[in-house]
């Protein structure tokens, strides 16, 4: 397997890690990790997929695109930060109810 592949594989697991920490957590700061697991293994394979050839420059434009993404998924995380810890004031809790419990209104 070539170094691209290795990555790509990397960036799947990532996502994958991150889908199951998504779905599977409780905790809403766990989610939010999870989801930024997700973005980063985006980026990984979006760099591992880049067109490169030994007798050009690598293109610049995927990188420019990730790391244009970097800024947006911390400005996002910090968004979410912020909402998660209004929900914790407001309802004294930073988990999500499990499905089918009493809403308590």
């Amino acid at each position: 397997m070539s170094a691209p592949e290795y990555y790509m594989l990397g960036g799947v697991a990532l996502f994958l890690i991150g889908l199951y920490g998504v779905l599977r957590q409780a905790h809403l700061v766990r989610k939010l990790l999870g989801i930024n697991l997700m973005g980063n293994g985006v980026f990984v394979l979006f760099i591992a997929t880049a067109q490169r050839n030994s007798a050009t420059f690598p293109d610049p434009v995927p990188q420019a695109m990730v790391l244009t993404g970097i800024v947006v998924a911390v400005c996002a995380t910090a968004f979410g930060l912020a909402l998660v810890e209004r929900v914790v004031r407001e309802t004294g809790s930073g988990e999500l109810p499990p499905p089918g419990a009493p809403d308590g209104n």
